[in-house]
């Protein structure tokens, strides 16, 4: 049987075809490049590792657009490692426990490292975020992040989501227990980061690839052999650096995904998400304007029957399947 002529569909059809057809070159766009955020933290921040950072975005394809310093006199002002670090910051400082939003395969990794559920642990008192951790153990936050970084990645430590990780200190379980003195390291007088906003073709590097084998893993010991991090752990002292990176300063971060790159271009250099080509992608996709700036603070939002971290569901996505997840996000909100 022949399809319907267009012109004879109902109405919202036509309009939902038409909607679609305009939309496509935005669309197009925004999936036929990605672009990132990436910046080399205070405690590695120096002519040495700029330079192995260059060589390193240069020999991986990756083509840099923009560099520059940002000191952190104006990181403090313009509250700018805040904004970055925004749901970080109030999982630090702001939420207790019981507020929190542990999806189910979490629970079941903290089960497994802890011998306990999640619940209990909450329920019995076991569970701090970092500001009252430090109360609980009556010690600084600088102490706080100096034990924390001891910690390693599924023995003492537990990731349980982009920017939410569970550690094992002193006999608690302290939630994101780096960011206070991360903040501090970020707003010392003196100190600054050096950034860089990069493009790349997805059909050369997927997203996935660009932040594991490119960028490296969150404990650099183990990162991929010739990531950043890993180059950057493994030659520290001929780099100039005080101290052997770890989980908290390992070197150097990038964005997550394409739409949290789109986020801190807008945070960090105060890009217009709405004229960025991906961001022109993302309204195309169906996500509205006040949609698209509230989804930068990385909230709760609800899909497929349930409340999940924007930041997470679009992690490691390259920019075409983003963008069409997006617009169901969007549509389920």
């Amino acid at each position: 049987m022949s399809a319907e002529p267009l012109e004879k569909a109902p109405l919202d059809v036509r309009l939902t075809n038409l909607e679609r057809r305009l939309n496509e070159p935005e669309i197009e766009a925004a999936s036929a490049k990605h672009s990132a955020y990436v910046f080399i933290k205070p405690h590695a921040n120096n002519d040495k590792v700029q330079c192995l950072m260059n060589l390193k975005l240069k020999c991986s394809g990756i083509t840099v657009i923009s560099e520059g310093e940002i000191k952190a006199e104006e990181i403090d002002s313009k509250q700018l490692i805040d904004n970055h670090y925004g749901a970080i910051a109030a999982k630090a400082v702001k939420l207790t426990p019981a507020e929190l939003n542990v999806q189910p395969k979490a629970q079941e990794a903290f089960q497994k490292m802890t011998g306990q559920s999640w619940q209990d642990a909450v329920q019995k008192g076991q569970v701090y975020n970092a500001m009252d951790a430090c109360k609980k153990l009556g010690i600084s936050t600088n102490d706080l992040g100096k034990k924390w970084g001891t910690l390693k990645v599924g023995s003492t430590l537990l990731k349980f989501g982009g920017g939410f990780y569970c550690g094992h200190v002193d006999g608690i379980f302290v939630i994101n227990g780096f960011y206070m003195s991360m903040r501090g390291a970020f707003t010392a007088p003196g100190t600054s980061i050096h950034y860089y906003e990069v493009e790349w073709n997805p059909k050369d590097l997927a997203w996935a690839d660009f932040r594991d084998k490119i960028l490296g893993g969150t404990d650099p010991s183990k990162a991929h052999v010739d990531s950043a991090r890993r180059l950057i752990h493994g030659n520290w002292k001929n780099l100039g650096l005080t101290h052997c990176p770890n989980t908290g300063d390992n070197g150097v971060h990038a964005s997550a995904s394409p739409f949290e790159a789109l986020a801190e271009k807008g945070n960090w250099l105060g890009h217009d998400i709405s004229k960025d080509t991906f961001g022109k992608g993302m309204l195309a996709s169906g996500v509205t304007l006040a949609m698209l700036k509230a989804w930068c603070d990385d909230p709760q939002v609800n899909f497929e029957g349930k409340k999940q971290s924007l930041f997470d569901l679009v992690e490691d996505m390259d920019a075409a399947a983003c963008l069409a997840k997006s617009g169901k996000i969007a549509k389920a909100n």
